[in-house]
């Protein structure tokens, strides 16, 4: 049964994770296994304890204990519980809390990306991604649209920021996920030869003079398709577009030359998703 403690010292070291650690710290790159994220919102936190996330300690709005509140820090089992009014919790964490609720959850241990794609069949890549919401709407749009796993060059920003994992409504949790190596000499070289060993075709979105449609049928028919989107506004360096199997663009009109990488994933998605 959750343990609820009202807040009543703000500099509490056992509040440190809301309100004195930085991201890079919650993560702990030392010691993975002492990693820690934070969800936000009850419907995030349940997504992640449906995905078998282990709860930390939970910080609420005093007012959602009686309601649906409760009923989220009994699913969390014999953790802390910090509790306080809706003043008090804007003071801490510097803005009123997404419907309440944030939870520090134990970071998962790396998954090997030979593993995760075993049977997949559509992938998605990303290269050095900076934006937190874009990573969290491109895993949206993954899991929507049919992705089996999600790729990422070592520069990418994480994705358990606190930031991505509230703009991806918990699916984060729900594709798997892995890094293309840890250092950035790792990538493009080493990186698409991993992909090519597992069987996959490479998919560069960009935009060069061997670009065919992302309509072509030869290119949906692939059975095992890696589609690799750039950074926000460089896009993919030359290096992994040279070295792609295939480079595609979206058709436009009105003379718009490329997309927010978050809505190109999307269309992407859908467009080359497997069929059948």
């Amino acid at each position: 049964m959750a343990r609820v403690i009202e807040i009543a010292d703000l500099t509490a070291p056992e509040l440190a994770p809301y309100v004195a650690l930085t991201e890079a710290q919650l993560r702990n790159r030392r010691h993975p296994e002492q990693g820690i994220f934070l969800a936000e919102s009850a419907k995030v936190i349940r997504v992640a304890l449906h995905a078998g996330l282990k709860p930390v300690s939970m910080l609420m709005d005093g007012r959602h204990l009686r309601g649906q509140g409760g009923q989220l820090a009994e699913q969390c089992g014999d953790i802390p519980v910090y509790t306080g009014s809706d003043v008090l919790l804007k003071s801490l964490t510097g803005y009123q809390l997404s419907r309440g609720f944030l939870c520090a959850m134990e970071r998962p241990l790396p998954q090997n990306p030979e593993e995760i794609c075993r049977d997949a069949s559509r992938v998605a890549v990303l290269e050095g991604l900076t934006d937190a919401a874009n990573l969290g709407a491109v895993f949206r749009s993954a899991a929507a649209l049919g992705m089996d796993a999600v790729l990422l060059s070592p520069s990418c920003c994480d994705p358990l920021n606190r930031r991505t994992v509230r703009v991806s409504m918990g699916t984060v949790f729900q594709v798997p996920w892995a890094r293309l190596g840890e250092h950035v000499s790792q990538w493009p070289v080493a990186g698409l030869q991993t992909l090519r060993q597992m069987g996959f075709q490479t998919t560069a979105l960009a935009l060069t003079d061997r670009a065919v449609s992302i309509e072509d049928p030869g290119l949906m028919a692939e059975p095992r398709l890696a589609i690799l989107l750039g950074t926000e506004g460089d896009g993919l360096q030359q290096a992994t577009v040279d070295a792609a199997d295939y480079v595609v663009q979206i058709p436009m009109a009105h003379g718009v030359d490329s997309l927010n990488v978050a809505a190109a994933a999307a269309v992407a998605f859908w467009q080359l998703r497997k069929r059948g």
